[in-house]
């Protein structure tokens, strides 16, 4: 039978080099598979001219696909997208395509088919393109009469895995021919179409190697965002983070089960557990426990269909009434430890497949298909598998999930140790203040009972100051007399109370014990008098008094028992604190030495009474006056320490204020000394011999010449003193804690009025030159005290480093120490600009660098803590927002730039140092 070369008539011819270069042409310009596969086949058909040639694809159950088709004029239907099942390929027919890379060519009009194996069986490749013919299988014959085809080309597409993880191919697909006239296939044109084939074989390398690029970036970048969400610290984003993943996957739904605090996010379709168990959480069943329990450290488990799970027949009813289908299990471990579990929800789907006619896929078809109409084949509720490199994504998600809730943990641990932290910091903050607030009253209260001399009017004061200040109910002072029985002398009640004023305690409820032990310091708190181990006498005498709980305290005078000052609470039983009993305490220590002033007072009145009999006692009596004196100063120095830490300025002014208001006084009274004395020599003009001899031995001449001087300069010093006084509350700026508008050269001046004394010169050195260079400046707003420390630091280190300079016995050389001090207003008139130097010996690069760093300093042992520029850096840039820089060399001196804002922009932080 004779075929001719065109059978298409069309006039249109193709070589070989042209088909291969427009096929290579395409490979190149498109990546897309699809396209390449299109256009593959229309130039296969133009140039072979046959009616038909289409790329079938195989799938992974042996069924196939037409996925590219071109059709000339449409002679023959087209079968694209159209399904084929795996028994239209025999077996033995898939292997040949296989291992000999066998091509078929079929001429239904003989009956015969030509084979042509590209490889032998031992895999070499044969030289020549042979083509052997034997009769073909009638089957295979009505097969594509069926089809309306006459002669047909079948060549198998291989496809070798370019990772390299597999060395042997796999058959991919088929490239076919079919023509609805008999054609005869030429040995050139088979050879061209097989080099068509192979540029498709490679074109779908590269095609896979760039979906698994794009996968492989894509995974990626879900890992970088999951990451990003995770790592956010101190707000990790668990929530967003897990729908990122839910939607990575696909899934309808998804929970992240954290075990330690069993912690759930969830978003999306969740199970729901049967009644009685609805606000139970899944990941505690157990069930789920039990399958939990067989988790190890990345190992993913891929549920396919739920349903289908031997271990979750228990729980699958809770999945019923969703779309669940799919479970993708994560466990999440760290160092082999379990933190909790991710589960990804996927719901099932329903499919449509085209079939090239109905077949039965229940028995192999025997028969030859007689019908290729297109049948449609639907299945619903279908579990979608689990892809390999979706298990891979999961694996490495695991690890970063696991990280970031251990450090979610670590983190919150953190913030309740600091949490707990504050906590104790405050309470100890409160007893702190609690303290300095009962210091502050007890100064108070010392200061009202010593403002009265009278013994009455002290004790008085005592109770009626002292009871709002603990909120009892009576405050009174009990006397002990001789008999060791004593009396109520004062007291003060608040509320309709029974008067224990001038009651007597029954000697026989209180033994001489209790005296011994209160003379001892015993301090007695009775929370709830019925309650209390007390005789019955005890009990009845407090009920006569109404009292329910009470505080005594003892008030000892040298070494007598005294008194007792007691606390009763009336109304309800009283728990005292500690704080309480340690404020009675200490005003019954200043009770006793006011009770003794009042004592030495009214012994003194008595002995100036009797002042010209009792000379000698008179002077005694002052002797123990000044004791007393110096008793009550160094009690009120030792009383005054708690407020010295608050503010040094403000209590010094206070003895102060107390030594120049006196002045006068002192003054007042030796000036009417010395009228008595011109009074006894005027009266007394021959004094007997032992006064002329005392008279001679104080050169009672000079005395009285010179006693109004002294009093003149000691006049002059507490001046002096007071100044002092008001430079250092100026300086520490006590009552400014916050920012607030101040005058810099005030705060200067004051620095340096407190320096003086290191300025200036001694039997040592000579004294340092400040040059000032002030600037019309306007109120700066500014934390005052904390900037005049930075200026007492920057001048104690400019100081230091003159100590060269100054020394007189040392060389001459060395210029005359001097600190420049420049104060001037940037361009923009927004910031200040304070810039102090000095001429000493300078400093080198390495410790310029490290001169704010804290705890450095290159001064000798004992002479620095290398913390003073360190906070001068913080207040200036930390604390104001400003800039501060250290300018030196050696020998060219140093100078410190400061620049602070003229205003202060936000709120800062300050710390006290």
């Amino acid at each position: 039978m004779a075929f001719p070369d065109n059978p298409s008539g069309s006039p249109q011819t193709f070589n070989q080099e042209g088909l291969l270069h427009q096929i290579t042409n395409q490979i190149r310009r498109s990546l897309d598979l699809q396209e390449i596969l299109t256009a593959t086949v229309a130039e296969i058909r133009l140039f072979l001219g046959t009616d038909r040639v289409m790329v079938y694809q195989f799938d992974a159950d042996g069924s196939g696909e037409v996925i590219a088709e071109s059709i000339n004029q449409q002679r023959l239907p087209s079968l694209l997208r159209l399904h084929f099942p795996a028994d239209d390929i025999p077996q033995e027919a898939r292997e040949l395509f296989l291992s000999v890379r066998q091509r078929s060519i079929v001429d239904v009009t003989t009956g015969q088919i030509g084979l042509s194996p590209l490889q032998s069986k031992d895999g070499n490749s044969l030289e020549t393109e042979n083509i052997y013919y034997r009769q073909v299988d009638p089957c295979h014959i009505q097969y594509l009469k069926a089809m309306g085809v006459q002669s047909s080309l079948v060549m198998p597409i291989l496809h070798q895995d370019p990772s390299g993880q597999s060395a042997k191919p796999k058959l991919w697909g088929l490239l076919v021919s079919h023509h609805s006239q008999p054609r005869t296939i030429l040995k050139r044109e088979l050879k061209v179409v097989q080099q068509v084939a192979d540029q498709v074989a490679i074109a779908i390398a590269q095609s896979n190697l760039l979906t698994e690029a794009r996968a492989q970036q894509e995974r990626e970048a879900t890992i970088n965002r999951v990451t990003m969400l995770l790592h956010k610290l101190p707000t990790i984003q668990l929530q967003e983070a897990l729908e990122e993943v839910i939607a990575t996957f696909g899934g309808v739904g998804g929970r992240l089960y954290i075990d330690r605090n069993t912690e759930v996010y969830a978003w999306g379709e969740q199970p729901k557990l049967p009644y009685g168990l609805e606000n139970s959480i899944i990941e505690q069943h157990p069930v789920w426990q039990n399958w939990i329990a067989e988790f190890k450290p990345a190992n993913i488990w891929a549920i396919t269909d739920l349903y289908k799970e031997p271990r979750l027949r228990v729980l699958a009813p809770a999945f019923q009434l969703t779309q669940i289908r799919g479970i993708l299990l994560i466990p999440l471990h760290l160092r082999q430890n379990f933190i909790g579990v991710i589960s990804i929800f996927r719901p099932g789907f329903d499919s449509e497949i085209l079939w090239a006619g109905r077949h039965d896929q229940n028995q192999q078809q025997r028969l030859p298909r007689l019908s290729f109409e297109v049948w449609r084949e639907q299945k619903r509720g279908q579990a979608l598998e689990w892809k390999p490199e979706e298990i891979s994504l999961a694996e490495a998600l695991c690890y970063h999930f696991s990280i970031a809730i251990q450090q979610q943990q670590t983190y919150q641990q953190v913030q309740v140790l600091n949490t707990n932290l504050e906590y104790r910091v405050q309470e100890q903050t409160a007893e702190l203040e609690k303290s300095l607030l009962i210091t502050k009253v007890l100064k108070q209260v010392t200061e009202h009972i010593r403002s009265t001399l009278d013994l009455k009017t002290t004790l008085q004061t005592i109770v009626r100051e002292v009871r709002p200040l603990l909120n009892s109910d009576r405050m009174l002072i009990f006397q002990i007399g001789d008999e060791a029985n004593g009396q109520v002398i004062v007291e003060e009640i608040n509320g309709n109370w029974v008067s224990a004023l001038g009651m007597k305690a029954p000697p026989q409820c209180f033994p001489d014990e209790y005296s011994r032990l209160y003379f001892q310091g015993r301090v007695r708190a009775i929370n709830n008098v019925s309650k209390a181990s007390l005789s019955a006498c005890h009990q009845e005498f407090l009920q006569t008094l109404q009292v329910q709980a009470n505080l005594i305290v003892p008030i000892k005078i040298g070494t007598q028992l005294w008194g007792l000052l007691i606390a009763h609470q009336c109304d309800a039983p009283r728990n005292w604190q500690d704080a309480e009993i340690d404020f009675l305490r200490q005003l019954a220590d200043q009770a006793a030495i006011a009770i003794q002033q009042a004592q030495l007072y009214e012994q003194s009145c008595v002995a100036e009474a009797e002042a010209n009999a009792k000379a000698a006692q008179l002077e005694h009596t002052l002797h123990e006056l000044q004791e007393t004196q110096s008793k009550l100063i160094h009690s009120e120095k030792m009383s005054s320490l708690g407020q010295l830490v608050a503010g040094m300025a403000h209590e010094i002014n206070n003895p102060v204020n107390f030594i120049y208001g006196n002045l006068y006084h002192a003054s007042t009274y030796t000036q009417q000394l010395m009228e008595l004395l011109q009074l006894y020599q005027l009266h007394y003009p021959r004094p007997k011999k032992e006064i002329d001899l005392a008279t001679e031995a104080i050169d009672l001449d000079f005395l009285v010449e010179d006693l109004p001087k002294i009093m003149s300069s000691m006049q002059v010093g507490a001046d002096r003193i007071r100044s002092i006084v008001l430079s250092l509350r100026n300086f520490s700026r006590l009552d400014e804690a916050d920012n607030k508008p101040v005058d810099i050269h005030e705060g200067i001046e004051n620095t340096l009025l407190i320096l003086h004394h290191l300025l200036k010169s001694n039997v040592h050195f000579t004294a340092i030159e400040v040059i000032k260079d002030y600037g019309n400046l306007p109120r700066v707003e500014c934390y005052a005290g904390q900037m005049n420390q930075v200026f007492m630091n920057v001048l104690t280190n400019a100081i230091d480093a003159l100590e060269e300079n100054r020394k007189i016995e040392g060389n001459n050389s060395l210029p005359s120490p001097k600190i420049w001090i420049s104060t001037r207003l940037s361009i923009d008139k927004l910031r200040l600009l304070i810039r102090i130097a000095d001429n000493g010996p300078g400093m080198t690069e390495v410790v310029r660098k490290r001169i704010f760093d804290p705890f450095y300093t290159t001064k000798s042992v004992g002479k620095g803590t290398g913390l003073g520029l360190a906070i001068s850096y913080q207040i200036v840039v930390e604390n104001h927002g400003g800039l501060m820089e250290c300018i030196s060399e050696p020998s060219k001196g140093t100078e410190f730039w400061i620049e602070i804002p003229i205003k202060l922009l936000r709120k800062v932080n300050v710390t006290e140092d």
